[in-house]
């Protein structure tokens, strides 16, 4: 492992489904809004410009919230690793770190900590399969350089 390399992890899976779910909600968001006219039924009340304009920007809300499942990654290199996830983000140096973790069963892999701690990392997903499984090999590999650049045994 060089100290230059650098890893990018994001999910796949994920990402194709949210924007397909996101474009899909737009539509459905966009043709209700061009649907709202007239009179709202036996009331008073008719359905104006506004409501329309204010359909389509639910939609672009819904789509929004939608596109954050598609936020998280993993960067790493020889110095730490920096995990963004849904809602957080991290940056920890290797010394934190007691290892990879992608336990069977598990949606996604995690970094487990000195302290006991587990820090889910989102953007390797099980749905992902073979690719996840390569990415968190690589973050293993370059938390193995870093023990053996300190001289101490690898923790399992």
């Amino acid at each position: 492992m060089s100290d230059t390399e650098l890893i990018r992890l994001r999910p796949r899976r994920i990402r194709v489904v949210c924007w397909a779910s996101a474009i899909a909600l737009l539509v459905v968001f966009s043709l209700v809004a061009t649907s709202l006219t007239g009179a709202t039924g036996e009331g008073y009340g008719t359905f104006q410009r506004g409501d329309q304009v204010a359909m389509v920007g639910l939609g672009v809300l819904g789509a929004l919230g939608i596109l954050l499942f598609t936020r998280p990654r993993v960067e790493a290199d020889a110095r730490g690793v920096r995990v963004r996830n849904i809602l957080g983000s991290y940056e920890l140096p290797w010394e934190v770190v007691r290892g990879v973790r992608f336990d069977r069963g598990a949606p996604w892999a995690s970094l487990e900590l000195h302290d006991d701690d587990l820090l889910p990392m989102v953007a390797l997903q099980a749905a992902d399969k073979e690719i996840a499984v390569d990415g968190v090999r690589a973050l293993r590999r370059l938390h193995q350089a870093h023990l053996a650049g300190l001289g101490g045994t690898p923790a399992r």
